[in-house]
């Protein structure tokens, strides 16, 4: 099970660097229209909270021990808000900039709105997806554990009279 514990560990640093850059360049944004409703900017600051929670639970499974594989559920769950998220952020641009996945004018540059609008539906969605493969390494290696831990305690008891 090596292999899983390397492959989560490259799927919680990808999961904090998207996080990251989607707090960062949605963080600009509700910095540059603090001043407007908060109604009218409900899912900006949906993506921002959800990124703050992935961001969070990346740094602290970010280390490694068996214990990051337990909590699968959750995994599942923050994918789940991303992928809420994402859908949100999609059904906003409505098509205003382009097909969503169209991503040849994707920029974190500062003054390109529908660049960093497309970056930031962009890692949300590669979020999205490197949390529900993290939920699905996790739920593979207990299902795995217990079906070890099974077979010892059966062969351990079994009477050979």
């Amino acid at each position: 099970m090596v292999l899983a514990r390397v492959a989560s560990i490259v799927l919680r640093v990808a999961e904090l660097v998207f996080a990251t850059i989607v707090a960062g360049i949605n963080g600009d944004y509700l910095h540059t229209v603090r001043h407007t409703s908060s109604w009218s900017q409900g899912r900006f600051i949906y993506t921002e909270v959800v990124a703050g929670i992935a961001i969070f639970f990346s740094l602290i499974w970010l280390i490694p021990f068996s214990g990051t594989f337990v909590h699968w559920p959750v995994d599942f769950l923050i994918s789940v808000t991303w992928f809420v998220a994402f859908g949100l952020l999609v059904n906003y641009l409505d098509g205003s900039c382009g097909a969503v996945f169209d991503w040849n004018n994707v920029s974190i540059l500062h003054g390109d709105q529908c660049g960093e609008w497309k970056a930031v539906i962009a890692f949300s969605f590669l979020s999205a997806i490197c949390w529900l493969v993290s939920g699905i390494v996790g739920l593979i290696w207990v299902h795995d554990r217990e079906t070890r831990a099974y077979r010892r305690r059966t062969w351990r008891n079994r009477s050979y009279v």
